[in-house]
């Protein structure tokens, strides 16, 4: 391969590098061990994947082209190869490549292999779509890589992208222990509850600072996108069970919150239980549902779910369902506690997280009467700034990353 054939590549490079903000970063941007030689980040569409590799690469290359970065579904790719691509690289010594989209490469996984194996100087950077499933695939990467899932932005980075203020985040356990003090520093520095409709409605994917009016209608198009491009990308399935899925999530989006009977969704789809238990923890995987089980949640084993949300509040509003105020709260909490803690449904209550706390979410007047006599058990109450006791301001389970 000439170095004229790449130079299309780079212009887009260095493009895109030009126009990428320092300004803010993700949390998980910090998480990360940039020193792996193969290192992956899944998640949504719109999420900020792109933006938060082209930050590390502004921020640790003095000299750009001693990297390069290209995202898959470039056309270049339609007449050339990953491997042909690397050949040149590895020849002229640029040992740093951040792969983009990495599911549209036909045979990813062995691609990405490959690269790890035949080039020992050559680190990896990949993003990819939330569905990918490295632990399910024919090729072990397990052993070669590590990963990572970029989520949507959580209350407390929303606040400090829209330069209101900044603070800390929090673990868990720390919010149900210190509640209380951290509501009290958190909002004499701000106005939560102004700001946290705003965040519920529009706030919690970076774009939505560009589109502006046209946030829901571009998020719309994204979901829709998730399950056309995305879906077949990661998954061998036909034309006709991406309708399905797409109508599966339409169902869903207009029940809210949906108690599923898996036998009625299977007559109403025309398909067999396997097929819509798949459609189901395909579409959870790809963030844009919230699956609730009384089990841990385990993609290998694919149980019925005992409630369906949809993946955060956002969605709620972009795909024009059902928007009650309760199933906004729940949808919230579950969208934020369960990034990083496991939740399951438990028999009172209404999220069982980490294996140990039981929640129930309401209003400010919401009472314990359901829970009384649960051990570790709390309420998640709306439309407050500070709590007391069991009693915990909503909004700060938006501060948990």
């Amino acid at each position: 391969m000439e170095a004229k054939e790449i130079l299309p590549l780079i212009t887009v490079y260095h493009r895109k590098l030009a126009e990428t903000s320092m300004t803010f970063k993700r949390s998980l941007y910090f998480s990360i061990n940039w020193d792996v030689r193969m290192l992956g980040i899944k998640g949504e569409k719109g999420v900020g994947k792109t933006t938060l590799v082209l930050q590390h690469i502004k921020e640790t290359f003095n000299n750009p082209d001693d990297a390069l970065y290209v995202s898959m579904d470039n056309l270049w790719f339609k007449t050339h190869s990953v491997m042909d691509l690397v050949d040149h690289l590895y020849s002229i010594g640029v040992y740093y490549l951040f792969l983009d989209e990495i599911h549209k490469c036909p045979d990813w996984t062995a691609v990405l292999k490959n690269l790890y194996d035949n080039y020992p100087k050559l680190n990896v950077v990949y993003t990819g779509s939330s569905m990918l499933r490295i632990d399910n695939s024919k090729v072990d990467l397990s052993r070669r890589q590590t990963l990572y899932r970029l989520h949507n932005l959580s209350f407390r980075e929303y606040l400090k992208y829209e330069g209101i203020a900044s603070f800390e985040p929090h673990l868990l356990e720390d919010v149900l222990k210190n509640h209380v003090k951290y509501a009290m520093e958190i909002t004499s520095r701000t106005k939560v509850l102004k700001y946290f409709q705003d965040y519920l409605s529009h706030g919690m994917y970076p774009f939505y600072k560009e589109s502006h009016s046209d946030f829901h209608i571009r998020l719309s198009e994204a979901v829709t996108q998730t399950l056309e491009s995305d879906l077949p990308a990661v998954e061998d399935v036909t034309f006709e069970t991406v309708q399905k899925a797409g109508r599966l999530l339409m169902i869903t989006a207009e029940s809210l919150p949906f108690v599923p009977n898996v036998n009625r969704l299977c007559e109403f789809l025309g398909t067999t239980r396997d097929s819509c238990l798949k459609m189901l923890y395909a579409l959870d995987r790809a963030g844009v549902m919230n699956l609730l089980t009384a089990e841990l949640k385990n993609y290998k084993k694919l149980v019925n779910p005992d409630k369906i949300f949809l993946g955060n509040p956002n969605i709620m509003y972009a795909l024009g369902g059902r928007t009650e105020t309760g199933t906004i709260r729940e949808t919230f909490f579950a969208n934020q506690v369960g990034a990083y803690n496991t939740l399951q449904y438990p028999k009172k209550g209404d999220f069982f997280a980490s294996g140990k706390y039981l929640f129930e979410v309401g209003g400010a007047g919401k009472s314990f009467e359901q829970i009384k006599d649960e051990p570790d058990s709390f309420l998640a109450v709306d439309d407050t700034e500070v709590g007391t006791g069991s009693r915990i301001p909503l909004w700060l389970f938006g501060f948990l990353y």
